[in-house]
């Protein structure tokens, strides 16, 4: 991701750090036109309810 190619890590625990971060802004932030604007989670939520 580009995450890593901006800021390369340091150590494990760096490396660890940045995924978890990187997970979930995919799942939780970010938005696709796909789902009509919103975030995955936000399309799986409003899709259950």
């Amino acid at each position: 991701a580009e995450y890593f190619h901006l800021a390369p890590p340091n150590s494990v625990d760096e490396l660890e750090a940045g995924v978890h971060d990187y997970v979930r802004y995919y799942n939780h932030e970010r938005i696709k036109l796909r789902l009509k604007g919103l975030s995955p989670v936000e399309y799986r939520l409003r899709r259950t309810a």
